[in-house]
């Protein structure tokens, strides 16, 4: 039979396709795979990925420090999970903490969004519930407002720390910090080389707590453990985070319990 070039074309055109569906078991696992058909059996082995390019941050995870319009200092962590921890001082005097904002929120497409957020105030107000709205460049700026259920709202914008990608340094942490709050409370926490911490407020109230590293950022999980006595919490057992900026010498601690009513709240500077 004789064939016209048209044929002849088509012809080798259809063993390029079965050749290259041979390569990757069917037409499917091609397109699955990233790759065309005719790509499958003479491309890039599944092995050699190098030409691919790498993955980049997409959300607001990160540490931040920044500034409120009201004059206040704000440092904080967003986790992996979504959970944020934004701790703020007093107007005008980053070194007395005034509060801590905490919640989960989702990131999305340079958006971020909380429902769940709760404010725990150390200058009166006690805690209050809010949402927060924000934006953010990843591990480069974070920006939000934050409404309150009051109707009053505050805003801050950030941007990425220093120490976001550092490795957590147990060394650096050891020493006696010296905090004041808002609330007038001045305390005292002490860390030692085994990550074991403890500590004393000037009401008589005492803790004793463990740090854990986390995997960056000089961020460590917490556990802290009130002393009863002079502690209005009784002994109860509550956890959170823990982070040190080594620029300030600057320990920064926040502790929750599961249903967010009682809180541990530390900024303390060592000599």
């Amino acid at each position: 039979m004789r064939m016209t070039g048209t044929h002849v074309l088509r012809g080798l055109l259809a063993l390029g396709m079965m050749s290259g569906l041979v390569g990757c078991g069917s037409f499917a696992n091609c397109f699955n795979s990233g790759f065309a058909p005719a790509a499958c059996g003479r491309g890039h082995r599944e092995s050699d990925v190098s030409f691919l390019s790498q993955p980049t941050a997409t959300s607001a995870e990160g540490r931040w420090t920044g500034t409120t319009p009201t004059g206040r200092t704000v440092a904080g962590l967003v986790l992996e999970d979504g959970s944020y921890w934004l701790f703020y001082s007093a107007r005008g005097n980053p070194t007395v903490l005034a509060g801590l904002v905490q919640g989960t929120g989702t990131s999305h497409s340079g958006s971020f969004g909380s429902s769940n957020t709760r404010d725990f105030n150390l200058e009166g107000a006690g805690i209050r519930a809010a949402t927060m709205r924000g934006s953010y460049v990843p591990s480069k700026r974070f920006d939000g407002t934050i409404a309150y259920f009051s109707g009053d709202t505050e805003s801050f914008t950030s941007t990425s720390d220093a120490d976001a990608e550092s490795v957590p340094n147990l060394t650096q942490v050891i020493g006696t910090y010296t905090g004041l709050r808002s609330d007038n409370h001045t305390i005292t926490v002490t860390v030692d080389s085994t990550g074991t911490l403890s500590g004393h407020a000037s009401g008589g109230c005492t803790v004793v707590g463990t740090l854990s590293p986390r995997a960056k950022g000089n961020v460590f999980q917490i556990s802290v453990t009130f002393g009863s006595g002079a502690c209005r919490q009784g002994s109860e057992t509550i956890t959170g985070v823990a982070f040190y900026d080594a620029v300030t010498q600057r320990l920064y601690i926040a502790a929750l319990n599961h249903t967010r009513t009682t809180s541990y709240l530390f900024l303390g500077t060592k000599p």
